[in-house]
């Protein structure tokens, strides 16, 4: 089937709009805290830890792209230079000082300049600075529980709520912190292994029964943000969201008013606290 330069250039002209559709809708996917479709890239950082994973990802792509373009390089110039046509007398060289050093240097210097930033990316993620609030995530079949021991000790469950929007990422009851703080995050398992992400704020840790995780974000941006379970835990483990609502601190301040009365601790609950961890 032969096609005229008019449907060619059709054809090039839909393509063309389709990619930029692509990457408008990932450059705006990221602002929502949330997937989208087709989405190609990591979502916007809300965090100063996902702004360094996010600079990480980067570096590392331009870094093996560059590496694959030169090995491909070397590649076409071999087949090309060296192929039986073009060399019929081949050459019995088997040693190259130089080469054999570059090719050994080269390598490491290349592993070093990836481990240093990861290290510090690493140590940035573990090293949970001091916390300005505690809250205690407890993965259960198939729905979280929130407890704020800083507080008022109180408690909440929750659970996907069908009729929310975004479609499987709603909740009837959203975890709420306050922007510019640092919150310590605690995770634990009350049944089967959980595991509490959430993209935009670069976290991802496993909430075991029987021991206590915790890992720490700092979100720079209010709004909506959502996550959901990564760890497969039992067949609705596709319906168990998060949703984090990052608001000002005079609105927390007020929410946490609210939540006392609205979710009563029920007491001889055990909650774990800043101080506790820190003992």
């Amino acid at each position: 089937m032969k096609l005229s330069k008019g449907q060619m250039g059709a054809r090039l002209l839909g393509l063309a709009e389709g990619g930029v559709a692509l990457a408008a809708s990932g450059a705006a996917s990221a602002e929502l805290g949330q997937p989208a479709p087709w989405e190609y890239r990591l979502q916007e950082a809300a965090t100063p830890v996902m702004e360094n994973v996010t600079w990480f990802h980067n570096f590392l792509l331009v870094l093996i792209t560059v590496i694959t373009l030169f090995v491909l390089g070397l590649l076409v110039a071999v087949v090309i230079k060296f192929n039986a046509r073009s060399n019929p007398i081949p050459s019995r060289t088997t040693h190259n000082t130089l080469i054999e050093v570059a090719w050994t240097l080269i390598p490491v210097l290349i592993l070093v300049g990836i481990a240093v930033p990861s290290f510090r990316l690493l140590f940035l993620e573990l090293d949970i600075p001091k916390a300005d609030l505690t809250i205690k995530a407890t993965g259960k079949q198939w729905y979280w529980s929130y407890a704020y021991p800083d507080n008022g000790k109180f408690e909440f469950d929750s659970l996907m709520a069908q009729d929310k929007q975004p479609r499987l990422l709603g909740v009837d009851n959203e975890m709420v912190v306050p922007v510019n703080k640092v919150v310590r995050v605690q995770t634990t398992g009350a049944d089967v292994i959980h595991s509490f992400a959430v993209p935009a704020f670069g976290i991802k840790i496993d909430a075991i029964p029987g021991r206590l995780n915790e890992t720490w974000f700092k979100a720079t941006k209010t709004g909506m943000f959502y996550g959901q379970c990564s760890e497969l835990c039992g067949k609705d483990h596709a319906f168990m969201p998060i949703a984090v609502r990052v608001v000002s601190d005079q609105e927390f301040a007020s929410w946490v008013e609210e939540a006392k009365k609205k979710y009563a601790s029920t007491p001889g609950n055990a909650y774990a606290s800043a101080a506790g961890a820190a003992q």
